[in-house]
């Protein structure tokens, strides 16, 4: 079972990460364990970019685009409180 705690790593660590991982002869298994990260997050690091990069599958959504809707949450007009005075 892994921590309760998830470790953030900086952007430019996943960027060199992924670099690694694509340039390399390892499994990312292999390059995961050398860098001290989980074999799923390299591996989810990988496919994003892969996605932002436009070789994602039909309806799979960007970064950007992800972002773009999870800030747009909580602003219809169905979601929106009065306060009672």
């Amino acid at each position: 079972m892994g921590s309760q705690y998830s470790k953030r790593y900086s952007e430019e660590f996943k960027r060199d990460a992924i670099a690694l991982a694509r340039s390399s002869d390892k499994t990312i298994t292999e390059v995961a364990r050398d860098l001290g990260v989980s074999p799923e997050s390299l591996r989810g690091w990988v496919k994003r970019d892969r996605v932002d990069q436009g070789g994602g599958t039909s309806g799979e959504l960007t970064s950007a685009e992800r972002e773009e809707r999870s800030g747009c949450a909580g602003r219809t007009p169905s979601s929106r409180r009065r306060s009672r005075s």
